[in-house]
């Protein structure tokens, strides 16, 4: 626990926390401050993220398409080509999926498709134009969307991180633009960007950076955006970044059966919000091997039960029911794998919601947790994990929180990251 006395500690000395970095390095180096505890070594010019010694990152931003209003014919469409998008990333590509609802985001602008012509009238477009974007940022009550796909690769150097990064991206903007997907790869700048403003929930302080400040000052891209503290609190369930409290949750699939309305509610709350899917897929055979030998010890305790019921005499057809209906589904699973070109990941899914005060806190906790059991599903609060869920939402493709389900390709693209284009 965070306040407990760690035994070797000289008496009086405040213990020191815990922090992600000995994560990474197996406990060599505690951090001790804000800095040290943001799970990333360096940030690179061209958005090349050292996340840990051997694993690089790169973020991709997307714009929405419309699929809750098209017909079924185009979304079932649109359904497959998100399904298939998924089906890219092997066991070594490990990807998040980001969400962010945020009342303002440095440098971020709502386009307006009126372009300036050769006349006298670019005063009349441009005043147009202005008021165009102020009543659109009025009707979202301030919020701004953004959506991102954080990928990441294990590679020994830089030079190699780069050119297996750079093909991963060309292949993924390529399956987008097969949806009619815009997107575009965030450079360094626009990364540290978007971790500052989440660093920094009040929307109010702007990045000062540039590259040349790092020879200058000898500081590293953290030090510019870091916040000035992170308190988490002795109940283990919130935590404050400057002025504002937040809260960190998960997501608990109870539901049989998943509908692709249920993201979108998510996303249009009008609170600061942030949804991480953190998946990573299974090796093919390996998923195979494994619902095989769910199968095998389900039939085996099948036969355990008939064998009871033999010598309890009665019938042995009799067995619990929960071992027909596991078995059944782990058959259906199976077979979904093995001939409907399913793969299988493991999916985290993390809820970060802040707010100004600690009473609203709990009250778009609690909306967020209403939207979940109105699916049949359950939020549950990480207790004594904030700092470990708040470091795996900032989209550095880092999971860093032990809780996974697996789910098929099927049930993992019904998260359909696409709602209504604006």
């Amino acid at each position: 626990m965070r306040n407990s006395r760690r035994a070797g500690k000289p008496a009086g000395r405040k213990p020191e926390k815990q922090g992600l970095t000995g994560l990474f390095t197996k406990g060599k180096n505690i951090p001790t401050t804000a800095q040290q505890t943001l799970p990333y070594r360096e940030m690179y010019r061209d958005g090349v993220c050292r996340v840990a010694d051997r694993y690089y990152t790169k973020t991709i931003e997307y714009e929405d398409i419309n699929y809750q209003l098209a017909q079924s014919e185009d979304q079932a469409a649109i359904f497959d080509g998100w399904s298939a998008c998924l089906n890219y990333f092997d066991s070594s590509l490990p990807f998040q999926l980001s969400f962010l609802n945020h009342r303002s985001r440095p440098g971020s602008r709502y386009s307006v498709n009126i372009p300036m012509q050769d006349d006298d009238y670019n005063s009349v477009r441009c005043e147009y134009v202005e008021m165009l974007e102020n009543q659109i940022a009025k009707s979202n009550n301030g919020i701004v969307r953004t959506k991102l796909l954080t990928f990441g690769v294990n590679v020994d150097d830089l030079p190699t991180a780069r050119a297996r990064l750079e093909r991963v991206e060309a292949d993924i903007c390529g399956n987008f633009k097969k949806l009619g997907v815009k997107c575009r790869s965030l450079s360094g700048l626009e990364r540290l960007e978007l971790l500052h403003s989440q660093l920094h929930p009040s929307g109010q302080e702007k990045l000062k950076f540039a590259w040349s400040d790092l020879a200058k000052t000898g500081l590293s891209t953290k030090d510019f955006i870091a916040p000035t503290s992170f308190t988490f609190s002795k109940d283990g369930k919130t935590f404050r970044i400057g002025e504002y409290s937040g809260a960190v949750s998960f997501l608990q699939i109870l539901a049989p059966e998943l509908t692709d309305r249920m993201l979108a509610e998510f996303l249009e709350m009008d609170s600061n919000l942030m949804v991480n899917f953190h998946i990573q897929s299974i090796d093919q055979m390996k998923a195979i091997k494994l619902v095989k030998s769910k199968v095998t010890d389900i039939n085996r305790m099948k036969i355990e039960e008939q064998k009871k019921a033999v010598r309890a005499g009665y019938d042995m057809d009799i067995i619990p029911s929960d071992l027909n209906t596991y078995g059944g589904e782990a058959k259906r699973l199976l077979e979904d794998l093995q001939s409907r070109n399913e793969r299988m990941f493991l999916v985290t899914a993390l809820f970060l919601n802040t707010a100004e005060t600690k009473q609203e806190l709990e009250n778009v906790v609690f909306q967020t947790a209403g939207i979940a059991q109105k699916y049949n599903c359950a939020l549950k609060r990480l207790d004594y994990q904030q700092e470990l869920g708040l470091m795996s939402c900032l989209p550095l493709a880092m999971n860093l929180v032990p809780i996974k389900r697996a789910l098929t390709t099927t049930s993992t693209a019904i998260f359909v990251p696409f709602t209504t284009q604006e």
